[in-house]
């Protein structure tokens, strides 16, 4: 039913080239069961994938944006495979069925006699099983995942390069407090440092590996400024400035990456942040052909600065790059006001 729904939710990438394309990473991985396997490019800007027991996976365009090559995609589908070759989810469902049967003997029998603390220890301890089967599913997932993406030959390091990177949105964010106990996956750090091992023993096996990053970045190009747009307006700022900055990092100096790290300051409005935003969009004006939206973001930031006469003229210049704008008569309010 829920894949029903999916397929007319109007949330799924319909791009027949980047639907082929990942699903020729998918047959790479796993010739013998890539038939059987139906991909989804949900359209939302999380990072997440999934995979059911009848062969349906999800693929998140909050994913395939932060990848930075082919091989850490690989990575995560072949984790997802390995969740649908092993019946994770199956045995999954039988776990909290089974569970869910003892928490409700406990709460009838400690309910009779009267001890309500007792009670709550048995559920925290049927909950904690739970919490701790999915972890060793994962762990599981985690180290057939590795090895399917080293034998189709991706470069083994990238599995936790893409965990490292997460991990970095995650401190910025402020989401490292999670207690293990209640996490139904794998610590961030446990994950990278697991992989870093299986990478380094397993890199020696062969003379030469491919990251995918050239073939990737052609892939996903027609869709990123979407992405970005769509990342910025999750609204976790901090989370996202990581992610954009490690963009330029790698190499992204564009136009995109510094008007979207511009809004993300704008929209954030701390102190210093309307300076910040300014500075990011002069960088992508002088890089060239940025979203023509940016004029109309810098006169918003210049009427907050107090600065009238360049809030006006950048709204005149989003008007003339823009002629069919929808919000065309804000702008010109806004102008006249200037005036």
């Amino acid at each position: 039913r829920i894949e029903s729904r999916l397929k007319t939710s109007g949330g799924v990438v319909s791009d027949p080239e980047l639907n082929a394309y990942v699903r020729q990473i998918v047959c790479r991985l796993d010739a013998v069961h890539c038939p059987a396997i139906r991909i989804y490019l949900v359209d939302t800007p999380h990072f997440n994938a999934s995979m059911a027991p009848n062969g349906c996976m999800q693929v998140w365009t909050g994913l395939m944006v932060r990848a930075e090559n082919e091989a850490q995609l690989a990575y995560v589908l072949g984790h997802e495979m390995a969740h649908y070759l092993r019946r994770h989810t199956l045995q999954q469902w039988r776990t909290v069925r089974n569970t869910a049967s003892v928490l409700a003997f406990f709460s009838l029998a400690t309910a009779a006699a009267g001890v309500g603390f007792a009670g709550s220890l048995a559920q925290l301890a049927a909950l904690g099983a739970i919490f701790a089967y999915s972890r060793d599913q994962e762990r599981e997932a985690d180290e057939i995942g590795f090895e399917t993406m080293a034998k189709a030959g991706y470069e083994p390091v990238q599995a936790s390069q893409i965990w490292g990177d997460l991990l970095a949105e995650e401190e910025a964010a402020g989401n490292t407090s999670q207690s293990i106990f209640f996490a139904t996956h794998p610590t961030t750090t446990e994950r990278i440092a697991t992989l870093r091992d299986m990478a380094e023993k397993t890199a020696k096996t062969r003379i030469s590996w491919t990251e995918g990053r050239e073939e990737y970045l052609n892939a996903t190009k027609p869709f990123r400024k979407e992405w970005l747009r769509e990342e910025v307006q999750k609204g976790n700022y901090n989370a996202s400035m990581v992610f954009l900055n490690r963009l330029l990092k790698d190499g992204e100096d564009s136009a995109e990456v510094h008007f979207f790290l511009g809004e993300l300051y704008r929209l954030r409005g701390e102190k210093d942040d309307c300076e910040s935003a300014c500075s990011e969009y002069q960088r992508a004006l002088t890089l060239g052909n940025p979203p023509p939206e940016i004029y109309r973001s810098l006169g918003v930031v210049c009427l907050r600065m107090g600065k009238a006469k360049e809030a006006c003229e950048s709204f005149e210049k989003y008007l003339k790059v823009n002629p069919d704008a929808s919000d065309r008569q804000i702008i010109e309010s806004y102008i006249n006001r200037l005036r």
